[in-house]
């Protein structure tokens, strides 16, 4: 029987799952890393943190057949390509710290991105990233100079200290802003707009190519967390789509085997696997989910995810109260980094879980922002599969499908990510994902209530440029 460790290097912690051939997947180990913010709008982790709980997790996993990784996505850093020692922090996708490096650049610059990776100019991405760390630590500099300097996002970065091979794979590497959708390969002209030597970025590779041995066991797999998880929900025909609620919430949309338009939201690369056409999605994007809660929970609105299940009353929408979640900004389709987190409607007798009811429906309502911007090139989404720590919240989910006006689905296993991975390995996962609960329209969100949230964006759009 095949074992699959399948390892979930996260923005806060790494999990390992075991998934096994015929129908079982347990969460063997997981241990969360520390988060840094050195200065305002810089999100950072310790490259050496991540690699040693790496270790953690598959040293408890006992005898596998088989190692699947799911990295972050846009996160990434400076190595020495002789030593493999990281020569940076991780700069994580969160961070913002690109923001006016990227404006300078100007409307041209960004129209040329769009129309070659498909992404706008974002410090989101990883490509200012790379330029960043090029222009402002003199031990990156002086490795480039000498001819011995790798860039990459996480997963590169893995697998060169794990397995000897500096490789990502299309999904991944349509993350940085530096890849040309039309032909999945690094682009010569976006390395040179944004000042990335391209012969420093990895090897790009289908994501079950094999990527080496890390303890004597075949690394199987590699690719980007929420295109993982997009196949862990069984989402590969046309229009299938589904939400990740981690640390930011993220859309994927199945479009087939060309790139799709764009509009407000990403194309992306949903996966390629050897000797077959690569299938593409569209994805958008909440900066901050369950960031947002954390960051409700560290202010003293809650104690204890319990208290969260049930509320009594009204929504807070309904009263008036709302919540904007952008602590990093507004991701798709707003594409606004001098937004704004917002409070809005309070009265004397507001409490603390009334704010916090607003903060879950305030996550809710950006997402159906998302939803409704998808619908625009794949067509209605009347069916929707959720997974992430939020989905776990009944209120949440009900909320969700009553303001979106569709059906939510939450499967029984909700570790979505593994089971992509396990997938990929070639695996199936059908009978572990499960049907889970479904949360049907019960029209209690009027247009009114959603018009009102709408106002509330508005006033929180640009509020850090005011």
């Amino acid at each position: 029987m095949t074992r699959i460790a399948a390892i979930d290097q996260g923005t806060t912690s790494t999990r390992c799952l075991v998934v096994e051939e015929g129908g079982s997947a347990s969460c063997v180990a997981a241990r969360r890393h520390t988060q840094y913010h050195p200065a305002p709008n810089h999100v950072e982790h310790d490259p050496e943190e991540l690699i040693a709980n790496i270790r953690a997790v598959v040293a408890e996993a006992g005898a596998v057949d088989a190692i699947a990784i799911a990295n972050q996505g846009e996160s990434c850093l400076a190595w020495d390509a002789e030593t493999g020692r990281a020569l940076s922090p991780v700069i994580v996708w969160q961070d913002a710290r690109t923001t006016d490096d990227l404006k300078a650049l100007g409307p041209e610059a960004e129209a040329r991105s769009k129309a070659i990776s498909g992404l706008p100019l974002d410090p989101y991405f990883s490509a200012s990233k790379f330029r960043w760390l090029l222009l402002n630590n003199p031990d990156v500099a002086d490795a480039h100079q000498q001819g011995r300097l790798r860039l990459g996002t996480t997963d590169a970065f893995f697998l060169d200290r794990l397995t000897g091979h500096f490789n990502t794979d299309p999904a991944t590497a349509s993350r940085t802003g530096l890849l040309d959708m039309a032909t999945c390969q690094w682009s010569a002209e976006l390395c040179e707009l944004h000042g990335v030597p391209l012969s420093c970025l990895p090897e790009i590779c289908p994501v079950d190519a094999g990527f080496g041995t890390f303890l004597d066991i075949p690394v199987k797999v590699s690719i980007v967390d929420q295109q993982a998880a997009l196949r862990g929900h069984g989402c590969i025909a046309h229009g299938d789509c589904k939400v990740t609620f981690g640390t930011g919430a993220f859309l994927l949309a199945v479009t087939g085997n060309e790139p799709p338009r764009y509009g407000d939201l990403l194309p992306t690369i949903g996966w390629k696997c050897e000797g077959l056409d690569t299938v593409y999605a569209l994805e958008g994007g909440v900066y901050d989910a369950g960031a947002a809660l954390e960051w409700a929970r560290n202010a003293g609105l809650f104690d204890s995810v319990e208290e969260l299940d049930t509320f009594d009353g009204p929504s807070a929408l309904s009263r008036g109260l709302v919540f904007v979640p952008a602590l990093s900004g507004l991701a798709a389709p707003h594409w606004d980094r001098k937004a704004a987190p917002l409070f809005i409607g309070m009265d004397h007798a507001t409490t603390r879980l009334d704010l916090v009811r607003a903060v879950l429906e305030g996550i809710a309502m950006l997402t159906i922002g998302l939803i409704e911007a998808t619908e625009t090139v794949v067509g209605r989404l009347s069916r929707i599969s959720i997974d992430g720590g939020l989905s776990q919240n009944a209120y949440f989910a009900q909320f969700l499908a009553s303001a979106s006006g569709r059906t939510i689905v939450v499967p029984t296993m909700h570790e979505l990510t593994a089971l992509g991975l396990a997938a990929f390995c070639g695996i199936d996962v059908g009978t572990i994902r499960g049907q889970g609960r479904i949360f049907e329209s019960d029209g209690s969100v009027s247009a009114a209530q959603r018009t009102r949230f709408e106002q509330a964006l508005g006033f929180a759009k640009g509020w850090r440029g005011a």
